[in-house]
């Protein structure tokens, strides 16, 4: 008989912690600064202390509730979003944001049982335009919309 009821909880939450634990380890030989001036290291030092927390919490609760086994870990589903990431990083300067969100989210789509190509390309062209607008337009990242690869 095992301690942990509920694994989907307990591998959800190591998963948590494990990505937590790692942008804690890469943050720290970064300046934190402050509240008010914020250094490189505040904002993966937040966010991975918040991913442990997390883990904790969906660890903890796997040991008291009960749930339902994991019959097979989703290996493919799992490689086509992480592969859609570093697609992503690899394709946003030359390709452009734009471009970059859409293959991501299509990549990544195609994990979901759930995956049709035109709603899965409406939220993909959604986002692109709302990335764009909030994230270059808005907020000023220095990154294009449409990269050198399309003569930008």
């Amino acid at each position: 008989m095992t301690f942990v009821r509920n694994p989907k909880d307990f591998w959800a939450g190591f998963l948590f912690m494990a990505f937590g634990l790692g942008a804690l380890l890469m943050a720290r030989n970064y300046d934190m600064g402050t509240a008010l001036r914020m250094g490189p290291a505040f904002f993966p030092t937040m966010l991975g202390a918040l991913l442990t927390l997390i883990g904790v919490v969906s660890v903890v609760r796997s040991l008291l509730t009960q749930g339902v086994k994991v019959n097979r870990m989703a290996l493919k589903e799992m490689a086509l979003v992480v592969g859609a990431s570093l697609l992503f990083g690899l394709l946003v300067r030359g390709a452009g944001i734009a471009i970059s969100i859409v293959v991501l989210v299509m990549i990544s789509g195609l994990a979901s049982i759930k995956f049709k190509v035109a709603p899965f390309l409406g939220v993909a062209i959604g986002m692109a335009i709302f990335i764009s607008l909030v994230f270059v337009k808005a907020l000023g990242l220095q990154l294009p919309i449409f990269g050198s690869w399309f003569g930008y």
